[in-house]
């Protein structure tokens, strides 16, 4: 029998100063049994960061949310969707292959990537010239530093107030702050 995957529930602030998006989501993720914490903090952070293209790419009516991620290949771990159910975001986290990098660029207007481990150098030094082409898309790199302190947050019920200005991310969950700094690959 299958292991079933774990729900967690989020209450996420977000004020994003730097595209004057404020909203409060309740959230619910399901993190796969072969998911870490530190993943599903950074699929939560790449909802906070990406989270103003509702307004700037839907004008409000879209959906954004998560995918099924690790459970189905051919998702991203967040999407939006706008009411005829074009996809207008794709973003995925981690250190996906090539193919599926080129594949969601031709799905999408625009896909961004978060990579977030130690070893998201060498990643990025095999595919940054296979995926050179297309102009829809942005790839992240967030410090494995900081994904480690990310994931000290992850709790089946979280509240957490996510804030960005200058381009750094901060998330607070009234214990634990933590800064996210992005350095731009693409």
């Amino acid at each position: 029998m299958a292991i079933k995957s774990t729900i967690y529930k989020a209450q996420l602030d977000i004020s994003d100063v730097d595209h004057g998006y404020y909203a409060e989501h309740a959230l619910t993720l399901a993190r796969h049994p072969s998911e870490t914490d530190e993943r599903m903090m950074i699929r939560l952070c790449a909802f906070a960061l990406q989270a103003h293209q509702l307004q700037d790419l839907c004008k409000g009516d879209g959906n954004l949310i998560f995918g099924a991620g690790l459970s189905d290949p051919d998702e991203p771990d967040v999407w939006l969707r706008d009411l005829t159910g074009e996809t207008k975001l794709w973003v995925e986290v981690g250190q996906p292959d090539e193919k599926p990098i080129m594949r969601a660029c031709g799905k999408s207007d625009i896909v961004a990537i978060y990579a977030y481990s130690s070893a998201s150098h060498i990643w990025w030094d095999g595919v940054k010239n296979k995926v050179s082409r297309p102009k829809n898309l942005s790839v992240f790199q967030i410090e494995s530093e900081t994904s480690q302190a990310l994931k000290n947050m992850a709790e089946r019920s979280m509240r957490i107030s996510a804030i960005i200005q200058e381009g750094v991310l901060s998330m607070n969950d009234g214990k634990v702050s933590t800064e996210v700094n992005l350095t731009r690959w693409r």
